[in-house]
């Protein structure tokens, strides 16, 4: 009699716990991102050059230094789809928690040969290569997905700005500009926006980590 009560209780809650897994699957596997455009994101973050550009934005070429001394340009990340970031590696507020949480979308996506992290500097004054390394070796970078790069600052701060839209703050990239954001941002193959997410929060970061896999999807 008391096995008969405890399967009872245990089927359902099975069942149950089916039911709500078989569900997200659905809702995950339903759900597609959005393709951002400039016009659709929020004006503080959108360089006043690019605030009505209602569609075909996508992220221009550049051309930096990463953690090894190699030239990485936007050709590197053809046929990927990544996350990217702006930090610098003396700050000592928000970009150690970004980093840590970067470091765990590495962990995540480790075996998908698809997926890229980009990580830039916004003091390439300071954060040459030798120290570039030392801090992607912090945070355990495998530098065949996650790559941290320097360079021309104003080249930097205008993809900050006006293609990845990460930047609240104005400037002209000059030796008086500074950007300090928290903002992580998705791209497709296509170099398409395809979400913003909060890198100091672990909430937003496991959104990122979902849409990831939504983002996977359409390119099986």
């Amino acid at each position: 009699m008391q096995i008969k009560n405890k399967l009872a209780l245990i089927v359902p809650a099975l069942l149950l716990c089916i039911g709500i897994g078989f569900a997200y699957k659905m809702i995950k596997e339903d759900r597609v991102l959005p393709i951002y455009s400039p016009a659709m994101i929020n004006p503080e973050l959108v360089d006043e050059s690019k605030q009505n550009v209602t569609k075909g934005h996508r992220i221009a070429d550049f051309r930096l230094v990463d953690q090894d001394g190699q030239i990485i340009t936007n050709e590197d990340f053809d046929g990927f789809y990544y996350v990217t970031d702006f930090f610098f590696t003396t700050c000592p507020t928000i970009c150690p928690s970004m980093s840590a949480e970067m470091q765990r979308v590495q962990k995540e996506f480790m075996d998908d040969e698809d997926f890229k992290i980009l990580s830039h500097t916004v003091q390439p004054e300071v954060d040459s290569v030798p120290i570039l390394k030392e801090y992607a070796n912090l945070y355990e970078a495998n530098p065949e997905k996650w790559v941290f790069v320097t360079g021309e600052k104003k080249l930097i701060y205008d993809l900050a700005r006006k293609s990845y839209f990460a930047a609240v703050t104005e400037g002209d990239g000059g030796p008086n500009d500074f950007i300090h954001t928290e903002n992580f941002v998705l791209v497709d193959k296509e170099k398409r926006i395809r979400g913003f997410y909060d890198g100091t929060s672990p909430k937003s970061v496991d959104q990122l980590i979902v849409d990831i896999e939504i983002l996977q999807q359409e390119y099986d």
